[in-house]
């Protein structure tokens, strides 16, 4: 919040918390929109204009005992160079880490930082160590994507499906997957969870591709859990396609999802649009797949994973015809009888439909989407429709899958479902600027060279709900041009506005053509969903096919956040479209005063995401909302001072909500909501950065083997190798430092009209 004269909080536009603009605010409660504040005239708060100075708590007004740096044509300054600007680019801590010194700025209220060792202030300089010198070359980050073994497993039964299995490949294959494999035979989708039957069915099929014989002991204790669970016919879609493929699972026993539906234009229910992009990336090749129902020669049997070998197809109940589920379960065996009568000439066109929808979206460097899976599917359709595996398109693909390898030392290979070099790197960024870095050091302005190259330029699906939307913006991975996204668009923004990039033209104008794309993606409802607008058809969730993960991209809280919070520090925390976000994000908050997240591991992480854009557009740290979270995060903290929540509670909220082993990353989160709430003094902060501290490990990293990053929620887990250290590092930064966008903390780069 921006300061006044009589040293009284402001609301967004310079008014003082006093009469009707701060009585909106205390008085918003959850359920009601929230209009945007007045001025004392009563009019909207204007946008600032070109060249103007937003006076909202996102302004370049620099706290007291800053100067600013000298402007864009001095922004960068050498290492070694001329002596800096007084009190901004003088360090507390020097060191060097990778070659590139850490220069830090100084604390803003002056006094020098703790210095015994495992203080705060050592412990943040250590973790900027590690983490610049993790920075690769071109300017990026990217730590490890974990998830689970059936990404390994399905590029093994890829590689047997056309014929390119190799036994060097095989090895370390099974290498990792055996070594994830519990006491008990099975294989979990995070650490520490429940066995889960399909991934071990899975597992267990791809170790008998690499020889392992089903009567060794640790397969045979697999094979009697899949067995006591239920066999095959209990395991997801996904699962039993994979296995239909060989011949294991019959192909009349599958949900049949027909190339037709590349026809149905987008104001029909269920056509192509109506899924995730994620999901619709899958599905579109799926449709072929299914359409040629493909069976390749067996290389074993796998009669020991039926419930009853003679009768491995038990036939399932249907539900009541007036239910959606009987509804659609009807619906699909009316599309089973279609498919043996559907006009020949009819399914080849859709079948090249699709064909052409799949190569239109082949990324430069091969993948689909930047994703595992859709490359996967993608790549089986086009051959089963005759593109040969010398083909310029599939040896695209096929190269960028073995970018998704990781080997490790110990010679195990394990494939990630997905890269996260631009996620990881804006928040490296947020993370080195919040601890101290100054904000025209080397490693800072590469990452805002290789973010600023990174922008997308075109338009992807996304444009089908918002066609005449003009591009900009981010995607996640490091080719994805057809699927930006609204949460990585947020956070770079909000990374380069902290760094003193020496073209401000350029910067400035990827910064605004990423915030016009982000606020045009903003739902009707007044939130954002992920990747795009109104994604939120009630229908293909209840698709029989549908039975594993999200497949739908409605708006969520986390993302919601972070748009608001880029907003705001951006200067438009009194734009109607912001207010209309916070209004959503209030109305979401549950009943004990957290927030869901669909992105990150959950309810910490959705609290964590939203106190703070709520602070950043000028909601007071008094507001009942804020408190309702500062209440809730307060009674969840683990008595070792830190914050952690199981992936069950997807699952089970009322007995997992905020429950769990403490790690870094979510202890972090729970103290970036706590000191935007101004709880800097308080003992539940105090002993979150204790926490934070003291486990720190001597090369200034943190261990957490817990999963805390979300794909779908319960389904499909993940854990970011980079979050363990980038959010730590910018919770310890704040508690040192402040928040760089509020009154009070340190001096960030000018932008063109700012003092």
């Amino acid at each position: 919040m921006t300061a006044t004269t009589d040293g009284s909080a402001g609301l967004p536009g310079g008014e003082p918390d006093s009469g009707t603009g701060a009585e909106l605010l205390r008085r918003i409660p959850a359920g009601h929109d929230a209009p945007p504040p007045e001025s004392a005239s009563g009019a909207t708060t204007a946008e600032p204009g070109p060249g103007s100075t937003p006076t909202g708590p996102a302004g370049p007004t620099q706290p007291a005992g800053f100067a600013a740096p000298p402007g864009p044509e001095a922004a960068l300054v050498a290492e070694p160079g001329p002596a800096p600007t007084p009190g901004v680019t003088v360090g507390f801590a020097g060191g060097r880490s990778g070659g590139v010194a850490v220069d830090l700025l100084p604390r803003p209220d002056g006094q020098p930082g703790r210095t015994g060792r495992g203080s705060a202030e050592e412990a943040a300089v250590r973790a900027t160590e590690h983490l610049l010198a993790r920075q690769h070359p071109d300017g990026w980050w990217k730590g490890d994507l974990q998830t689970n073994v059936t990404m390994d497993a399905e590029d093994l039964l890829l590689r047997q499906f056309l014929g390119i299995r190799d036994e060097a490949t095989t090895r370390a294959a099974a290498r990792f997957i055996r070594g994830e494999q519990c006491e008990d035979g099975t294989w979990a989708t995070f650490h520490g969870g429940p066995p889960e039957l399909s991934a071990t069915i899975e597992a267990y099929v791809a170790l008998r591709l690499a020889g392992d014989e089903p009567d060794a002991p640790h397969m045979a204790r697999a094979s009697a859990w899949i067995r006591a669970h239920g066999g095959l016919a209990a395991a997801r879609v996904f699962t039993r396609i994979w296995l239909a493929l060989f011949g294991w699972w019959s192909w009349d026993h599958l949900p049949q999802l027909p190339p037709e539906l590349v026809f149905l234009p987008p104001w029909v229910p269920l056509n192509i649009y109506d899924f995730g992009c994620w999901a619709r990336q899958t599905i579109v090749p799926l449709t072929v797949v299914s359409a040629k129902r493909p069976v390749r020669p067996a290389p074993f049997r796998l009669d020991e994973l039926h419930t009853d070998a003679r009768n491995p197809h038990p036939a399932q109940p249907l539900a009541p015809v007036a239910s959606w589920e009987g509804a659609f379960q009807r619906m699909d065996k009316a599309l089973h009888l279609y498919h043996k009568v559907a006009p020949r000439r009819l399914r080849r066109a859709a079948m090249d439909s699709a064909a052409r929808w799949i190569i239109e979206r082949q990324e430069n460097d091969g993948c689909w989407g930047g994703i595992q899976p859709p490359a996967v599917y993608s790549v089986i359709a086009l051959h089963l429709l005759g593109y040969d595996l010398g083909h310029p398109v599939m040896k695209a693909g096929l190269a960028s899958l073995d970018r998704f390898a990781v080997w490790r030392e110990d010679g195990a290979r394990m494939i990630e479902a997905c890269q996260s070099p631009v996620w990881d790197t804006c928040l490296a960024a947020i993370a080195l600027a919040d601890a101290g870095l100054r904000p025209d050091h080397p490693a800072l302005v590469r990452a805002a060279d290789w973010m600023l190259g990174e922008e997308i330029a075109r338009t992807g699906d996304w444009a089908v709900r918002r066609p005449q939307l003009a591009p900009g913006g981010w995607a996640f991975e490091f080719h994805n041009d057809t699927y930006p996204d609204i949460d990585d668009t947020a956070e770079v923004v909000l990374a380069l506005r902290r760094i003193a990039y020496p073209d401000q033209a350029r910067l400035e104008g990827a910064i605004a053509r990423g915030v016009s794309w982000n606020l045009g993606m903003q739902s009707k409802n007044g939130a954002w969903g992920a990747f795009d607008a109104d994604n939120t058809s009630p229908f293909p969730n209840r698709l029989p096919f549908c039975d594993f993960g999200e497949v739908i991209d409605p708006p969520s809280a986390d993302v919601t956040a972070h748009v608001v919070e880029m907003l705001a520090a951006e200067g438009r925390a009194g734009d109607p479209r912001t207010w209309r976000g916070i209004a959503w994000l209030l109305r979401e908050q549950e009943a004990n005063g957290s927030w869901f997240g669909r992105w990150g591991t959950n309810y910490v992480y959705g609290t964590g995401s939203v106190v703070p854009a709520l602070t950043a557009a000028g909601i007071p740290g008094s507001h009942p909302a804020v408190r309702r979270a500062v209440a809730w995060l307060e009674s969840v903290q683990n008595d070792d001072g830190g914050w952690g929540e199981d992936q069950r509670s997807y699952r089970d909220p009322a007995g997992w909500a905020g429950r769990g082993a403490s790690t870094p990353s979510q202890t972090a989160w729970a103290l970036l909501a706590l000191l935007a709430a101004g709880e800097r003094e308080g003992k539940a902060v105090e002993r979150g950065i204790h926490h934070l501290v003291d486990t720190q490990r001597a090369d200034g990293s943190w261990d957490e083997p817990y999963f805390t990053g979300t794909g779908f929620p319960w389904d499909f887990s993940i854990n970011y190798h980079l979050y363990r250290l980038v959010f730590p590092l910018t919770a310890l930064g704040r508690y040192l430092y402040g928040d760089p966008f509020e009154a009070g903390g340190r001096a960030l780069p000018a932008r063109p009209g700012g003092s």
